[in-house]
């Protein structure tokens, strides 16, 4: 498994999911919220399957 999400994106996605789980956590948002564990695990392992169907990347290339 070849890694496909970059740092910034890996920031992005840690930001963006503990957001929603914040949200959910309050009761902002409601049960759904905690959708935010994929964005947080899939910068865990820095693969993201969508990204891999879309043959998307945003890891730099090595030279």
């Amino acid at each position: 498994m070849q890694s496909n999400v970059g740092t910034v994106d890996r920031v992005v996605r840690v930001l963006a999911g503990g957001a929603l789980i914040a949200l959910a956590a309050t009761g902002t948002v409601g049960v759904w919220g905690y959708i935010g564990i994929v964005p947080i695990f899939t910068a865990a392992i820095g693969w993201c399957p969508a990204y891999r169907l879309f043959g998307i990347s945003t890891c730099q290339t090595k030279d």
